[in-house]
Parts: structure tokens; sequence; C-alpha cells
């Protein structure tokens, strides 16, 4: 089976203050690696836009629409400290939703194994009815909010390897027996969610951070011990990724110093689980990752792991 990717140079209009991390060169940087010959089997299309009733899935119709409504014509606006809008945000934003559920209705129909969605702004810190932490939408949830409207599936697991804890993805499926949420991230930092005891009203939020500096083995035995078991339990139709790669060593933002090839050991891992229960379907969202080396590194090894290859 096909791994499909999903991009549009809208990601590139989405402009952010000079020197701000979550920039257009990390889109840039994603391209440079995966146009390399050992990618050449990945089917690539164009992420198209995606609607208002997919991002209601999620979101309140009061948030999307002050938010559509004040989207700038020119220049910049802020929606608070770290989050900011250019004339090019809102499709990009909306073409990142659009992305998500593309790449969920090709891998639920059949057409592809799985897919990876390289798009930004990134998403999972975006909550109901608020924008935080450079995301606006939380295009891994809409996945799977998708996946369960369109194919009527009865468990969805998102699974967040991002350094920083998913608030918006937890906040979002809270009550939600339905819909899985795992994460490892560094704790403490930004944005201060995910303890150990978070653990949804139907105990289906997995968090298991992780200490500065605690490396390769231990965000290993997190997914070996916390996480996995819970997953393979859980028996997911869909798993969906949101994949930030800022745990990566290299990365300014944090210091959990994974290697890029703990990012393909993972994506194996959930590969296993998807194979055990999902029929092999896997979504894979961008979240963060700012440094462009390390992000180039670990990328690589994810498409690399979903390609089977």
């Amino acid at each position: 089976m096909t791994t499909l990717l999903l991009s549009h140079r809208s990601s590139l209009d989405h402009q952010t203050p000079p020197g701000h991390p979550e920039r257009p060169d990390r889109i840039r940087a994603i391209e440079q690696v995966l146009g390399e010959s050992r990618f050449d089997k990945l089917v690539r299309e164009q992420a198209p836009e995606g609607t208002l009733d997919s991002v209601t899935l999620c979101h309140s119709e009061h948030y999307i629409s002050e938010l559509r409504h004040i989207a700038p014509q020119s220049g910049l606006i802020y929606l608070d400290a770290d989050t900011s809008m250019s004339p090019g945000t809102w499709e990009a934003a909306m073409r990142g939703v659009g992305g998500a559920v593309a790449a969920t209705d090709a891998v639920m129909s059949g057409t592809h194994g799985n897919a990876f969605v390289a798009m930004r702004p990134p998403g999972h810190h975006a909550e109901i009815s608020r924008p935080m932490g450079f995301c606006l939408f939380d295009h891994a949830a809409i996945a799977a909010r998708h996946a369960q409207r369109k194919y009527g599936i009865a468990r969805a697991a998102v699974v967040d390897f991002d350094v920083h804890h998913g608030n918006g993805t937890q906040d979002i499926f809270w009550s939600d027996p339905t819909v899985m949420y795992c994460s490892t991230h560094q704790m403490p930092l930004f944005p201060g969610t995910g303890a150990r005891g978070e653990r949804g009203e139907h105990d289906t939020i997995v968090n298991a951070p992780l200490a500065p500096e605690d490396g390769s083995a231990k965000f290993r035995a997190a997914f070996e011990n916390a996480i996995l078991p819970q997953l393979q339990k859980f028996s997911p139709e869909l798993i969906i990724i949101s994949a930030g790669f800022d745990a990566h060593y290299r990365d300014p933002l944090a210091s959990l110093n994974l290697r890029a090839e703990d990012f393909g050991w993972v994506t194996r891992k959930l590969m296993d689980v998807a194979d055990a229960s999902a029929g092999g379907r896997i979504v894979s969202v961008l979240e963060g990752g700012y440094d462009l080396q390390g992000l180039q590194e670990s990328v690589a090894a994810h498409v690399t792991a979903l390609m089977r290859a």
C-alpha cells in the first residue's frame, strides 16, 4: 500500500514575525528532504481547502466566525503572545484542515495505506474556542471526528509525540469515550497541561510526561509501558499521529534530546498497533519541529517508516 503526501504552497504564505520559530522555512526544509530520490514512491497531492463544516466538528461556530472576521488584509495581527495571523493564514489553516480530511478519506477508503500531511500552522494547541501556541484549528482532532462521522468508526486514537502537550486535543476529547488521546511530552514546559493524572472522563486520555534531558531510552519506555498497552487494549480503527519533531536534540524550544531514529521507531510501533486493529490505517499531521536540520532528519525517518522502506 502506498503512502500519500499532502501539501500546498499556501502553507508558505502564513507569515509570522521575524525570528519566530514557526516559520515558512520549516515547509521548505521538509519539501527539500522529501524531494530526494529515496522518497520517489510517495504519492504527492495538493491539500484541498477544508470546509467550515469540517472545522465545526471540533471548534465552536462563534470562534470560527470571529477568527475569519479578524483575518487581516495586510500586516500581522496577534491572537496571543505566540500566535498571529497574516493575510495568507486563513487559507493555510483551512488547507491544513482540508489536507487532514482528504488524508483520512484516502486512508479510510483504502486508496492509500497511510498519509502524511505536511502543512502549517500546526494544530494541537487549538482548543474548542481558543487559538494558542501557534495553532488555530486542531487538524488531528478534526480528522478523527471526520472519520467517525463519515465512516462510522467506533474508536479512533490520536497519538501525539510533539515535545509540547496537545492541550487542544485533550480539551476536545476529554469527555469522549470513542477517541483515545495519548501523549509524550516534556514537563514542565508550555502549555503546562498533560500531567499523568489527567485521564479524561472515561479514562481515554493517556499522558506520559517526560523530564528535561530524559532522552531516547525513557521516551521509548514511556511508549512501551504507558501508551502502547493502552492503545492495544482500546483497539482503534484509525490512528492519527500529531507528528511534532521538536523533541529532537537540536530543537531550540525544548530539551528531550531525541534522535531522528526515535521518530522512526515510534512510527513503526504505531504501525504495528494499526496493523492489528485498524487495517494499517494511519493519518499523520505535522505539528512542531523548529530546527531545520533536526526537522529534516526526523521527517525523513518518520516518512521512511510510513513507507515501510
